[in-house]
């Protein structure tokens, strides 16, 4: 194996390109072993791979950079790598059009700024990570610009590379850099529209070759989003101090800033001892930083990118505020770090990076792209604009009060879990924004009702699914009860099937009326010609039906129920309906009946011995909720269940509004007590002087 490394080493040196070429080319596939590359340093092998890399064209270049990279990657050959080889890869990055040359050139700089060997000459003076890079890109100051335009690579993998040096640059310096540089380089990415492309990247269909580094770069998005919340708002410092006089500033109006030019600098003082100089801009008090404790100075950065790209409408909004009674003005800034905490609490910014490289794991299946990859985070200043105006919007609607504010907050906060995390992966983020403006309040309170009914399933279950079946049984007997009301209190329905010419023609009556008895027990109807004003009273129904003799009651009302369209009868002309309910029992002689409707008990017994079941009664309704009311009102009558789809919907209503009504007025900890038990009230200043009335209550 030596002597072939011998071999190996010596080719490199020759002068004939096409030796050199060839044996580069064997080199990049067994260099990444560590035994080869340590024979390959002991032969003197990494002076003239640098000498390549430093000085040779086209593929042999190209073999050289992969080699080169390929040995640092296993942590071999630092001490030849100094500032000549990085000036040389960054020429290459920034001048170099052949991709096999800036996929190499590439990944040898991923290694320098991520790897800081102590034993390297880059690092004799301290130098290392991106520092190292520093003076090479002070000559190439495109260098950046370059970077971020090969993230449009049509070429996957140099893509991959490009996003894997940012990663790189990105991580370092938010880790090395003082806390006045590492913002200043990130903004300079965002400007060169890193997040741009990015996003991109994320929503494409090429993520199978992007997967890793695009996780790395989201995962470093939450890195900054939580170094930005862990900065404490300090108006000792000069730029926070900017920051904070920029919002106030942006709160007066053009007319505001003329009079204060014109009144000078009495007008001034005055302005600037306004005693409520914060708290009109939604502030809790006069003492502005306390309200960014929790979200630190991203809650800064929030609220002043807010109010400068809607400055006018931020002083239209203050206008509005500033004419209603203090407890119903909407607290702007208030809300604006409620949204961001909101944003920060949904995409789990403070889940540890150890988490996030769990992903990795499961990366390799392409089911699992849309829940790892939220290229939404990467438009968190749209979000969190969306997001305030949708707290300005539901504010206004519900037309809240201070006292109101966590309610708003946590319609919010199911606006944000419904839209943004419902959204997939390859939704625009113009759509989701269109989605936070447009969701209806009235479906937004069905969603916060129903995960509030799984809050509550989660911690009492059993109790919960026992209250749902003491509430559906109350509800059945309830919608029972109206059924029968209904029944009591009588419809008129059209008699069978014959047109009303014929009807006419013969003499028959075309209508009859139908009313339930007070004791519940009989069914009293007439025949009439026609529809009466009033309807007749129970004695003037001469035709009787006990219903204690009915077998059973059928109809097709369930199969129509739900079709209103189709089976309403617009005018009481129309006599013909295809609705039928039809009242079977055992036939008997009318003697067997007495005036009071009660059926003597051996006429019952020889009634349904002796007279097949028959047709008694047949109802025609003519409307879809008539003939729910009366077959489900006969059929409770009977002891049986209701069958039809608008008395279901009716109980299940009746039964939810009354959960939701039970849910609403219990706290969540009222199952148990939280620490102590309370204390027994004192019997103090009362005597024995009261009873207890059992049937009554006290």
């Amino acid at each position: 194996m030596e002597n072939n490394i011998s071999e190996l080493v010596e080719r490199l040196g020759s002068d004939e390109d096409a030796v050199r070429k060839m044996a580069v080319f064997k080199l990049q596939s067994s260099i990444g072993d560590p035994s080869f590359a340590d024979i390959f340093i002991a032969e003197g092998g990494l002076t003239r791979l640098r000498y390549l890399s430093l000085h040779a064209s086209g593929n042999t270049l190209a073999y050289s950079l992969t080699s080169l990279a390929r040995l640092l990657e296993v942590d071999k050959g630092w001490e030849f790598v100094d500032q000549e080889v990085v000036e040389r890869i960054v020429e290459l990055i920034v001048t170099h059009p052949l991709v096999n040359i800036l996929r190499g050139a590439m990944s040898i700089l991923v290694s320098i700024v991520s790897h800081p060997h102590t034993g390297s000459r880059l690092s004799q003076n301290g130098t290392f990570g991106f520092r190292a890079l520093k003076p090479a890109i002070a000559l190439y100051p495109q260098f950046l610009e370059m970077l971020v335009s090969r993230l449009s690579s049509a070429d996957h993998a140099l893509c991959a590379n490009a996003l894997q040096l940012i990663n790189s640059l990105m991580r370092d310096s938010i880790t090395n850099d003082s806390e006045l540089e590492w913002p200043k380089f990130i903004q300079k990415l965002q400007d060169l529209g890193v997040i741009r492309a990015v996003y991109a990247l994320m929503q494409g269909s090429a993520l199978q070759d992007h997967a890793h580094p695009l996780i790395e770069f989201q995962s470093l998005t939450k890195v900054l989003l939580r170094k930005w919340r862990d900065v404490a708002l300090d108006l000792e410092k000069p730029e926070h101090r900017r920051a904070l006089k920029g919002i106030h500033l942006a709160s007066n109006s053009e007319r505001d800033l003329e009079k204060e030019a014109e009144s000078g600098n009495e007008a001034r003082r005055s302005k600037r001892h306004n005693p409520e100089k914060w708290r009109r801009l939604g502030f809790e008090s006069e003492s502005p930083t306390v309200q960014f404790e929790t979200m630190g100075f991203l809650g800064m950065m929030d609220l002043a990118d807010y109010i400068r790209n809607y400055q006018d409408e931020f002083q239209k909004l203050l206008l509005e505020q500033s004419t209603k009674p203090a407890q119903k003005r909407c607290p702007i800034a208030r809300a604006s770090l409620s949204v961001t905490q909101i944003l920060y609490e949904h995409f789990e910014v403070d889940k540890s990076e150890m988490e996030d490289a769990k992903s990795y794991l499961i990366l390799e299946s392409r089911v699992n792209f849309d829940k790892i990859f939220k290229p939404l985070l990467l438009h968190w200043t749209r979000l969190h604009v969306a997001g305030l105006h949708a707290f300005f919007r539901l504010w206004k609607v519900t037309g809240a009060e201070v006292e109101d504010y966590e309610k708003i907050v946590e319609l919010v906060r199911i606006l944000v879990e419904s839209v943004v995390g419902g959204a997939p992966r390859t939704k625009d983020v113009q759509d989701v924004e269109d989605d936070l403006a447009e969701f209806e309040y009235s479906r937004l309170r069905e969603l916060q009702m129903e995960l509030l009914e799984l809050t509550y399933e989660d911690v009492w279950g059993q109790h919960l699914r026992q209250v749902r079946e003491e509430l559906h049984h109350e509800a059945l007997q309830f919608v029972k009860e109206q059924r029968i009301r209904c029944l009591l209190k009588g419809a008129w329905f059209p008699n069978d099937g014959s047109s009303k010419a014929d009807m006419v023609a013969s003499g028959d009556p075309s209508w009859k009326f139908v009313q339930l008895s007070h004791n519940r027990r009989i069914l009293h109807f007439g025949h009439f010609h026609s529809v009466k004003t009033q309807c007749p009273e129970l004695d003037a129904l001469p035709e009787k039906l006990d219903l204690s003799i009915v077998s059973s009651v059928v109809s097709n009302v369930s199969a129509t129920s739900d079709d209103s369209s189709s089976s309403t009868v617009k005018s009481v002309s129309h006599h013909f309906s295809a609705t039928k309910i039809t009242i079977h029992g055992h036939a008997q002689s009318r003697s067997s009946t007495d005036e009071s409707g009660k059926i003597e008990d051996h006429a019952r017994s020889t009634s349904k011995a002796t007279h097949r079941e028959a047709v008694l009664l047949t109802l025609r309704p003519q409307s879809p909720s008539i003939a729910s009311e009366w077959l489900d009102g006969l059929l409770m009558l009977l002891n049986q269940q209701p069958i039809t789809a608008e008395t279901s919907k009716l109980v299940n209503l009746v039964s939810d509004y009354g959960l939701k009504i039970r849910l609403l007025n219990v706290r969540f900890d009222d199952g148990v007590f939280a620490g102590e038990p309370p204390n027994v009230p004192s019997r103090e200043d009362l005597d024995d002087d009261y009873y207890y009335d059992v049937f009554g209550g006290a």
